[in-house]
């Protein structure tokens, strides 16, 4: 070890120890000694700083009790990144052997200036995926063949000019990433980090409109009726017209620039848009107008993390059965009336993924990988599970010291074929027991996967983070 580092550690260690009462008085010659009389802690019970923040525990009133989950019914589209315009989808028929049928590379993975973000969507048997480079793919659902290609991205010199005009230099285009996929009416909508929304022939890859906007789109749009939908990096939902790709209305939430680097999608059901914003908003807006209905914040503070300031929610919001359930980084997921917005509960979850409604109860996955089953009507809590509980590892360090714990991060989950179903960084699909929580099955994917796989027709569809996408059967 170096001298100099020695010498601090030392140093650091000694005025440590003369701090401490109870060492001073065997110090040798007097040190550490005064003729102040010490102050001692009296015996008394310990109280851990944990212990004042509200924790998950199971109901005694559920323990042992059964609940209910319908059969599985065929997927035969997933047009949006939640499968429909509500997020919301209980249980498919989909890879009932759960073995790996193809995988395919797509196009650009993330790296350091770029990200992949867009979740899988299928339809008229094409899956379509967005790469790291705005590059959209249609691939063969069956055979994974590639129909065509289209990269949305603006010419460079055009990109850069705008780069300037916000103040953000003039580097490589790489700059621009994020955005999603959603398809309907037989056009396949894009949103860009290169700020722009385009609509793409479903069938040639042709481009039909495009139309530029101010800021960057991180997350995918949502299509409902005549309106597509976007939110922005600046937590504005625009809404544009399918056929013609003008704007419609746009509605300003608070702005946040502390955000996760996940993004969310709009629900949508009837004439109403749930719009979710890292501020930790959640606000219903008429579609039609984009007037508001009824806002509330899902945000809490945490006296044991200071990310907790995060309020952001980028797990997509779920419409079920006249419920809004919706999950905040800083700590709140609830269930929300969707005509008043008011809570018929509120539990202390903190997490970046959709929850999942499926039957009697609420799937959801917490940030640090817990999986807690809740009942719907209650938000009593029949069990949770730690998914990392044999994952946790140590890694980095320097000689041997500051090793780092490390974590995966989950994805989903997704009900499919009598399985729940989660992806993970450490590039795994994984399928869980839906009424215990017991591993049942996994896949090794090849690659970290921070998406939610997509089911459709029988199969699900995972893309990695390193661009490929894999199909199981």
């Amino acid at each position: 070890m170096n001298r100099v580092l020695k010498v601090v550690l030392l140093s650091g260690l000694a005025a440590a120890v003369a701090s401490c009462s109870t060492v001073r008085n065997v110090l040798p010659f007097g040190l550490g000694r005064t003729d102040e009389p010490q102050a001692r802690a009296s015996e008394g019970q310990r109280i851990s700083v944990l212990e004042f923040e509200q924790q998950l525990a199971p109901s005694a009133a559920l323990s042992g009790r059964d609940f209910f989950i319908p059969g599985p019914q065929a997927a035969i589209a997933w047009t949006q990144p939640g499968g429909n315009a509500e997020n919301s989808v209980e249980h498919v028929i989909a890879a009932p052997d759960f073995t790996v049928a193809w995988r395919r590379g797509v196009g650009a993975g993330s790296s350091r200036t770029r990200q992949i973000m867009a979740p899988v969507v299928a339809d008229n048997g094409r899956v379509f995926v967005l790469d790291g480079e705005a590059t959209v793919s249609a691939l063969d659902a069956g055979s994974g063949s590639t129909a065509w290609k289209a990269n949305v991205k603006p010419d460079e010199p055009e990109f850069r000019r705008s780069m300037f005009s916000f103040g953000l230099g003039g580097g490589s285009t790489g700059g621009g990433f994020g955005g999603g996929v959603a398809v309907g009416g037989g056009k396949v909508f894009v949103s860009s980090g290169y700020r722009t929304v385009t609509a793409l022939d479903q069938a040639s890859g042709a481009v039909i409109w495009t139309t530029p906007v101010d800021v960057p789109i991180h997350g995918a749009p949502t299509v409902s009726g005549n309106r597509v939908f976007v939110v922005d990096v600046e937590n504005q939902i625009q809404a544009f017209d399918v056929t013609t790709g003008e704007q419609d209305w746009s509605y300003r939430g608070i702005p946040e620039p502390a955000r996760i680097l996940r993004a969310s999608s709009p629900a949508v059901t009837g004439d109403t848009v749930i719009a979710p914003f890292s501020s930790g908003e959640v606000v219903a807006l008429r579609a039609s107008t984009g007037q508001a209905v009824w806002q509330q914040v899902l945000s809490r503070t945490s006296r044991t993390s200071a990310l907790s300031e995060i309020r952001d929610i980028a797990g997509r919001p779920v419409i079920s059965r006249g419920v809004v359930y919706a999950v905040s980084h800083s700590g709140v997921l609830s269930a929300l009336d969707i005509r008043s917005g008011q809570p018929k509960w509120t539990l202390p979850v903190a997490g970046v993924n959709a929850p999942l409604p499926v039957g009697d109860v609420v799937y959801v996955v917490s940030k640090n990988g817990e999986l807690t089953v809740i009942n719907r009507d209650s938000g009593q809590i029949y069990w949770t599970r730690d998914l990392n509980e044999s994952r946790v590892r140590q890694e980095g360090g320097l000689l041997g010291f500051f090793d780092r714990t490390v974590r995966p991060e989950w994805s989903g989950p997704l009900m499919a074929s009598n399985r729940l179903v989660l992806t993970n960084s450490d590039g795994e699909l994984v399928a869980f027991d839906p009424k215990t929580g017991a591993q049942t099955a996994s896949i090794r994917l090849g690659g970290p996967a921070y998406l939610a796989p997509a089911a459709y027709n029988g199969a699900l569809y995972v893309l990695t983070d390193n661009g490929d996408l894999v199909s199981i059967r």
